[in-house]
């Protein structure tokens, strides 16, 4: 049985505590999009599992939102139609239902990441999207350097690859998406060539993974790369990234059909 907060959500995060500015700093990119809606392939019934505020919908003709938390429903813009009160595990659809679904920055979230995936490949008759991270890939951040405890509790928290796809079937494969350098959703590495932008403390608290590290972290973070970008030294390190156009990183698309 799925346990639920009292928000709602059914994963490891309350949004209740952590979600309130999560729109105005987790918004959708364009060529992120372009990825989704290619990996897609014209499907026009889509189900979005753990679609939070709706971010990435316009990739798709028609979407039914699933999402379980009251507090990232209540986000959702009012051209979105509002979003069914539903957990990954337990989806309240017919098999074959969709043409298409998708989970976007979710399945780390999610009490059984295999049994969710499982449910999704049950409702949908084409092409399952994940958008996530590849747990191997997460440490070679340079906000490593500055605040491990975070990159390694997104290591812990993101499922292995391997696993989302021995529980999508045979049909499987992975792409790794470029961050482009003004990215406008405001994940950990979309501040690759900007790290000013994770000095405010609204914009970490829009990256879930923050959550889960006590406030001395935070402040030695916080400390630590406000010392390394006035002297130099983050510059003299990662300078060159300020002006790369994309990044390649952890955020990989995995797709299977059927």
């Amino acid at each position: 049985m799925t346990t639920r907060t009292q928000d709602g959500t059914a994963g490891d995060v309350d949004h209740r505590a952590i979600g309130s500015g999560y729109s105005a700093y987790r918004r959708p990119d364009a060529r992120i999009a372009q990825v989704i809606a290619e990996a897609l392939d014209g499907a026009r019934t889509v189900l979005n599992v753990g679609a939070g505020s709706g971010s990435y919908e316009s990739a798709a003709r028609s979407v039914t939102a699933v999402e379980p938390s009251e507090s990232m429903r209540a986000q959702r813009s009012s051209r979105l139609a509002p979003a069914v009160d539903a957990v990954a595990e337990d989806l309240p659809f017919a098999d074959g239902e969709f043409d298409g679904a998708m989970t976007l920055f979710s399945v780390h979230q999610w009490n059984d990441v295999k049994a969710g995936l499982r449910e999704m490949r049950r409702v949908t008759h084409g092409p399952v999207v994940v958008l996530t991270c590849d747990p191997r890939l997460v440490r070679d951040f340079w906000l490593y350097g500055y605040a491990p405890e975070v990159l390694d509790t997104e290591a812990r928290r993101y499922p292995p690859v391997e696993d989302m796809a021995a529980a999508l079937g045979e049909n499987v494969t992975v792409r790794t998406v470029p961050i482009p350098l003004n990215c406008t959703d405001g994940f950990n590495e979309a501040y690759y060539g900007r790290p000013e932008m994770l000095l405010d403390p609204a914009a970490r608290q829009a990256c879930s993974a923050w959550s889960f590290v006590d406030d001395g972290a935070r402040e030695r973070f916080d400390r630590n790369l406000r010392a390394d970008l006035a002297s130099g030294v983050w510059d003299e390190r990662f300078g060159h990234l300020r002006t790369q156009p994309a990044y390649e990183g952890s955020l990989v698309v995995v797709r299977a059909t059927p």
